[in-house]
């Protein structure tokens, strides 16, 4: 019969093994700097059976656009993965279509109000014709969207003519980074159905340019009701985009951006939600801050990197997502942080499948080659010290199990 003695050190054995596991394999994963398609297609997976299950409505209890980047980030992340390999382009134009049906919908636009210009605001707007776009540009020019994508871009320059360069997503209230995804989906509409908007975005560049924070020479995060400078947060979405606007602009504003945002703090690479010299709390568009360091500036910023063609930042900050992250693949599907909150899943999926820009830049190493070696060692004394008692015990059957020395008696004495 099995003593509760052996009992109890076959369960310490058992949670010491998993635990081991839990906390070495990370620590491979550091070393992933980049992702395959199939693990992204992976996290749609995952992400469709969520949205299935009204995540996007949970995530609009949380903030006020979560319906809209749900969906409209599931949609675009199809579509770049079929940009990159053709063999999904079906599938991707099927997801594409139904993420546009949700957010071109009475629940999509629910928040946003009709009387602004154009109507329902630059955000919805914007974002939701950079999707429609995109599902053009993988139909043909032919597709029954064309037509709208058009109009909504149409609606769009028109504002920019009358209100720009930033135009209100609120009664009231406006966010650059907005009018940037909406200036992006007029270059889009120019480059897939026909150049037409050219002349409009040269007018938003020479007005931007004249409202730039003072303190950082970057696009503010708020231009209205109170202009408030340049943030993580929103600079990583900006630089996303801009190198589809202005391709020499946006390696200027990027070299600031990495300069003034990218941090090291503990040596892990992450971006900050203020920039360097300044302090601020979280709020509801960085998450809780952590050294400065912004979780969704962060996992914006592997997208941002890959657009701008900096390998040096986006491969360490894909590294680090593969290991905090804790992934799990369970069949098809992916998740990150278990799944709980299937909107960071969605920001890491879209990120991950930004297609891969070249650079004639040669960017400064983020971290030394040896950033991840403190992480390895602090791991494996945690690792030592969890098998500690194990190694002690082994050590001591062995030494209970040895045979006692025998005595030896001295020669008698020669008379």
């Amino acid at each position: 019969m099995i003593s509760l003695r052996t009992a109890s050190t076959a369960m310490y054995i058992a949670a010491a093994t998993l635990l081991t596991l839990l906390l070495l394999v990370p620590q491979v994963r550091m070393y992933r700097d980049d992702l395959p398609r199939t693990d992204v297609v992976a996290q749609l997976r995952f992400i469709r059976a969520e949205l299935d299950s009204g995540s996007a409505e949970e995530m609009q209890r949380m903030f006020p656009e979560g319906y809209v980047f749900s969906y409209v980030l599931y949609g675009l992340t199809w579509t770049d993965i079929a940009r990159g390999d053709p063999a999904y382009r079906d599938e991707a134009l099927r997801e594409a279509r139904w993420a546009l049906r949700h957010v071109d919908s009475p629940t999509g636009r629910a928040v946003f109000d009709a009387r602004l210009r154009p109507a329902y605001g630059v955000f919805y707007v914007g974002w939701s014709s950079r999707l429609r776009g995109a599902v053009v540009e993988l139909a043909g020019t032919n597709a029954p969207e064309t037509a709208r994508f058009t109009a909504d871009c149409e609606a769009l320059a028109a504002a920019f003519d009358t209100d720009g360069p930033f135009l209100s997503a609120y009664p009231g209230q406006a966010w650059p980074v907005d009018n940037v995804v909406a200036m992006a989906a007029l270059r889009s509409h120019d480059r897939i159905v026909g150049s037409r908007f050219d002349a409009v975005v040269t007018r938003w560049l020479t007005s931007a340019r004249t409202r730039l924070d003072p303190a950082t020479g970057l696009l503010p995060h708020m231009a209205a009701p109170t202009p408030e400078g340049a943030r993580g947060s929103s600079q990583s979405i900006i630089q996303r985009f801009l190198p589809e606007i202005d391709a020499a602009w946006a390696t200027q504003q990027y070299s600031v951006f990495r300069r003034l945002f990218v941090d090291t703090p503990l040596g892990l690479p992450g971006v900050r939600e203020y920039p360097r010299g300044r302090d601020g709390a979280g709020d509801v568009d960085s998450g809780p801050l952590l050294l400065g360091i912004s979780a969704s500036a962060t996992v914006v910023g592997i997208g941002a990197a890959r657009a701008n063609g900096d390998r040096s930042l986006s491969g360490p900050l894909t590294g680090l997502g593969e290991s905090l992250g804790m992934p799990v693949t369970l069949g098809d599907s992916k998740r990150y942080a278990f799944g709980v909150l299937p909107i960071g899943d969605t920001f890491l999926a879209w990120s991950f499948a930004a297609p891969q820009a070249g650079s004639t830049t040669t960017f400064a190493t983020v971290a030394p080659w040896w950033w991840r070696l403190p992480w390895h060692a602090l791991t494996l004394m945690v690792v030592a010290l969890l098998w500690f008692p194990v190694i002690r015990g082994l050590l001591r059957r062995a030494r209970a199990k040895r045979p006692p020395a025998t005595a030896v008696s001295p020669p008698a004495a020669t008379p």
